[in-house]
Parts: C-alpha cells; structure tokens; sequence
C-alpha cells in the first residue's frame, strides 16, 4: 500500500511571517490562498516585485521594525508603537531619537549584555564538569 505524499501548506499569516512582511501589504492573491511549501521556498528564492518592495520600504510587521530599531517588541509598544511602519518611519524614528526609544536601546543593550554573561557562566559550567569527568575518568 502507497502513502500518498500530501502536499504541506501554511495559512498566509505564518507564510508572511516567515517572509519578514506585513500581511495586510501583501497582495490579495497572497492573502487570500494557501501558500505550499515549495511557494514558500520560491518567494525565498526568487521573491517577485511585490515582496522584494515590501521588504525594503515596508510597512514592515512589528518584530522588523522592533529589530531595525534595536529594541524589543514590547518596547515598541511602551513608546506606543502599535502598527506596522513604514523604511522612512523607521529612519525618522533614528534620526529624532526619541527619549523612549533611546531608553529602550539601553535597556536592550543591557538585556544582551546579561545574555551573553549567563551564557558564558554556563559554558564555563559545562567546561569545569568536562575537565572534572575526565579527570576521574
């Protein structure tokens, strides 16, 4: 008995997220189907005018615009940015620096600094338990 090789598929949203893009921009073709796995690879691969034109000038989806910015998405949210912004937006923001933005970045950067410090704790951990394994070994 055969099985039959199904064809794997994704609602629009999880495509557009995997994408870096801001589903409502998307054409209505796009928002309206199914997209395949292999479409999925396709539009990675070969991306059309449409989604190359939204992945430089936007609107960008939340998580983008939180990266270009250097912040965290909740942080986005304490400056009271809800919706989807635009390369331009994303550069005014830069170049005005607000206060809450510039109080986010730091935050950010300290969230990173502690990451990377707890990281290294583990990792010297792990090394002190190897070199005490092998050394009863």
């Amino acid at each position: 008995m055969k099985s039959q090789q199904s064809t794997q598929t994704m609602k629009p949203a999880t495509a557009a997220k995997k994408l870096g893009v801001y589903l409502p921009a998307t054409p209505a073709s796009f928002r309206e189907g199914v997209v395949s796995r292999a479409e999925l690879n396709e539009l990675q691969a070969d991306p059309p005018q449409w989604l190359r034109e939204l992945r430089s000038n936007g609107p960008h989806p939340r998580p983008v615009v939180a990266a270009k910015l250097g912040v965290s998405i909740a942080g986005l949210a304490r400056g009271g940015v809800t919706e989807a912004l635009t390369t331009e937006q994303i550069e005014a923001l830069r170049q005005e620096r607000p206060e809450w933005l510039q109080k986010e970045q730091a935050t950010q950067v300290e969230v990173r600094k502690e990451a990377a410090r707890l990281k290294n704790l583990k990792q010297q951990k792990e090394s002190a338990k190897t070199s005490a394994d092998s050394a009863r070994g």
